[in-house]
């Protein structure tokens, strides 16, 4: 269960996410859409174990494994809510479930973020993804994890840190983010990304959450970007999939605009897949209809990612 202080919060929090995008009630056809309310109602069970990465009480993941001896393939999950801290892991557990129970062992980060987490922004929140990712070293010495299949995914913010995290080997060295030895990751499934920082930036999306995460513009801290957003690194050089929400008008068009992009830097790897009935939320909850078109792209992605390596 969501905590009680947090619900209040994101109560209070609601009229300034309705004007930003995250709750679409009804779309254009009439078609009632899943709210960010709706989400933070669920009950999802409790993980198998939640293990802490760091001393603070944010620095931990969330670990389900499937049934069977293993090793399992694992998905790296980092969850949405537009990087602010009204939004905490509870409401993918739905989502993680579902996937433990498809065959994959899921390790879903919670992290530090923006708004009201002692620490949130520049740098931690990045280190906090950081240090969640490459703790599964450590987890692999005790629970049957195949760290040669690991997939990083995320919604939403989430599915921006799912990129990101596939492109850490190229972060410049002087970079506070830098990592001499981050862990690789074979594909990546992002879920409504929103991985232009600085069209977000410009756009003061969520109550200019970017300035908030980043510390400032573009402008202030080119070199903050140049390690942080997806319109400035390289694109990965691993199997990717997009998938956006045909009647997600406020976040459907960031992912496009990336996918547009990825195309033109010359990302060959890169597929964007739209699920005609899902807003920003339908897509990671599994009761939905649009959630076996989710595990149906799911496994295609591990057939590229099979094919991939080779």
């Amino acid at each position: 269960m969501i905590p009680l202080s947090i619900r209040r919060g994101v109560r209070r929090a609601r009229p300034l996410l309705l004007v930003f995008g995250l709750a679409l009630p009804t779309a254009a056809s009439g078609q009632t859409l899943l709210s960010s309310g709706d989400l933070l109602k669920m009950a999802p069970p409790p993980p198998d174990h939640r293990v802490a990465y760091g001393d603070g009480p944010l620095q931990f993941g969330n670990l389900r494994l499937p049934k069977g001896d293993g090793p399992f393939p694992v998905i790296l999950f980092v969850h949405g809510g537009c990087w602010l801290s009204a939004f905490p892991i509870g409401h993918v557990g739905l989502l993680e479930q579902a996937l433990a129970d498809a065959g994959y062992a899921v390790w879903s980060l919670e992290y530090r973020r923006v708004g009201g987490d002692d620490g949130g922004g520049w740098p931690a929140t990045f280190l906090d993804i950081e240090n969640g990712a490459d703790s599964l070293r450590a987890l692999a010495r005790t629970y049957p994890l195949d760290l040669d299949r690991v997939i990083a995914a995320g919604h939403s913010a989430g599915g921006y840190f799912a990129l990101w995290l596939a492109v850490r080997d190229r972060i410049p060295r002087e970079s506070e983010l830098w990592r001499a030895d981050p862990l690789p990751v074979q594909g990546v499934f992002a879920l409504a990304p929103a991985p232009d920082l600085e069209g977000l930036y410009a756009r003061g999306v969520c109550g200019d959450v970017i300035g908030g995460l980043m510390g400032g513009s573009p402008g202030a801290y080119p070199a903050r970007y140049a390690a942080a957003s997806m319109m400035r690194l390289p694109p990965p050089t691993v199997p990717q999939t997009l998938m956006v929400g045909a009647l997600d008008r406020s976040w459907g068009p960031v992912g496009r605009t990336y996918f547009a992009h990825a195309k033109a830097e010359g990302d060959t790897l890169v597929d964007l897949v739209e699920l005609p009935e899902s807003g920003h939320f339908e897509m990671i909850v599994p009761t939905t209809s649009t959630w076996p078109r989710v595990m149906s792209a799911l496994a295609a992605l591990w057939e590229r990612v099979g094919r991939a390596r080779r």
